[in-house]
């Protein structure tokens, strides 16, 4: 079963990693990551601006380096696509 988990304790595995949050600037998001608290057992991982599909792969490798359990996910609809977060 999963454990709790925070989205700024994940943030800040990317962010000491080398990587940039997206800032909301003008009416969009710029480009970098951002992390979203969904539920006490899961974060979501999104890549705002171009390279979305490589963004979403390096940002994987660094979380389950780090050991955190991470899946792959598309939103419905052929949405966007996120990383799903927990703590095994």
């Amino acid at each position: 079963m999963a454990r709790h988990i925070r989205a700024v304790a994940v943030d800040a595995v990317l962010a000491r990693n080398g990587y940039e949050p997206s800032e909301f600037v003008d009416g969009d998001w710029g480009p970098g990551y951002r992390t979203a608290q969904d539920g006490r057992r899961q974060v979501n991982v999104f890549h705002d601006g171009p390279g979305e599909q490589d963004g979403i792969e390096r940002y994987r490798l660094e979380l389950q380096a780090a050991g955190y359990h991470v899946i792959p996910d598309q939103q419905p609809g052929g949405g966007r696509r996120r990383l799903h977060v927990t703590k095994p």
